[in-house]
């Protein structure tokens, strides 16, 4: 099978369109899904900086949707015509994906980040014959088609518009499932969050949504104009006594803060910024080491690294679609979409901050 994808064959270069070959149908387990959108999402764009270590070259893309056009072998739980979203890869068999915790599966790095299922190897090339990496987080979903794990495809209302659902695969899933499922923030709850992209303003729609008095703090002020339309109170990250202003819109600490900056200074702000018992959470991977200023983890606050949201997509992804039906999860306002072909418009907007959640249609000539 023939079909088009964005290639990218170096670290330091662009997407190229291009045509790849599948060798194979779905297996056992599997479905076989024409792409309708796919989010681009910063994890993707990290490849360029991961030090060799996601293999190239490769079709990258993980917040993928669209419709099952072939299912393999066995129950897949999933028909022809079915809409999906895409989430991430897990084996389903290790002793933390057996606990509902498929974030946190033994083999997440292997399946998701380092060139996927040993078993994929060879089925999907260029057109010249030459290996691409195995599926990109179980999808690879920068393509007109991609095959997934039907693990990983959770079905949605066909009514929907699926081209812009891929993002609550992994982005708005982060954001939104460290709110709601990390804190289970709810009425008279705080929430401070760090950080207004994606997967900052997703926890800031769930806290929003979840009734909890919300504080959202950037260094931008567009940004924190839109978190303030999304109900949130805005805080430049450069105010001084930044913590000090946190506990006085907080009634004397948030009970919960979301770090999605990856920031040590601002980190440590949020720690200081918590009431006695209050919860801080980071969902940016650390590159360096994390100083810890005196005094920021007394009182019994403490601080917990989470992978996506805590989320089994399943459950939360329809929980994350109802709430944007009832007008409380509005995640299409962070959505601008592009043609694939415009791939390398949708990287430069994104890294210049021009857009908060790109969306690339394989089959549109337009965008939005």
């Amino acid at each position: 099978m023939r079909f088009g994808a964005a290639v990218l064959r170096a670290y330091d270069s662009g997407f190229a369109l291009e045509e790849v070959i599948l060798n194979a149908g779905p297996a056992d387990g599997e479905v076989l899904v024409r792409i309708a959108g796919c989010g681009m999402c910063r994890t993707d764009l990290a490849v360029r900086r991961s030090a060799g270590r996601s293999p190239l070259p490769a079709v990258l893309g993980h917040e993928g949707a669209g419709t099952v056009a072939e299912t393999g072998g066995g129950d897949t739980g999933l028909s022809v015509g079915d809409h999906v979203v895409l989430s991430f890869d897990s084996c389903g068999r290790c002793r933390t994906c057996m606990r509902a915790a498929p974030a946190y599966c033994d083999s997440f790095a292997s399946l998701n980040l380092y060139g996927g299922r040993e078993e994929d190897t060879g089925r999907f090339t260029d057109a010249a014959g030459g290996e691409l990496a195995p599926r990109w987080f179980g999808q690879s979903s920068f393509a007109e088609y991609a095959i997934v794990p039907a693990r990983n495809a959770v079905r949605v209302d066909p009514t929907l518009p699926v081209e812009l659902l891929g993002p609550l695969g992994c982005g708005f899933l982060t954001g939104a499932g460290a709110v709601l499922n990390s804190f289970g923030a709810g009425p008279g709850d705080s929430v401070a969050v760090f950080g207004a992209g994606a997967v900052g303003l997703a926890a800031v729609m769930a806290a929003t949504a979840a009734g909890a008095t919300t504080v959202a703090v950037d260094r931008h002020p567009g940004r924190l104009a839109l978190a303030e339309r999304l109900g949130a109170i805005p805080l430049s990250a450069a105010s001084p006594g930044l913590p000090g202003r946190l506990r006085r819109l907080t009634d004397g600490g948030a009970r919960y803060a979301l770090d999605t900056t990856g920031s040590a200074r601002l980190i440590n702000d949020a720690l200081l910024g918590l009431r006695p018992t209050g919860h801080l959470g980071l969902v940016a991977r650390l590159h360096t080491a994390l100083p810890i200023e005196p005094g920021a983890l007394d009182r019994g606050r403490r601080i917990s690294h989470i992978c996506e949201g805590d989320a089994v997509p399943g459950l939360l992804i329809p929980r994350l679609t109802g709430l944007w039906q009832a007008g409380r999860f509005p995640f299409d306002q962070l959505i601008r979409t592009y043609p694939l072909a415009d791939i390398n418009e949708a990287e430069r907007d994104c890294e210049a901050g021009r857009v908060v959640k790109p969306v690339l249609l394989p089959e549109d000539s337009g965008g939005r």
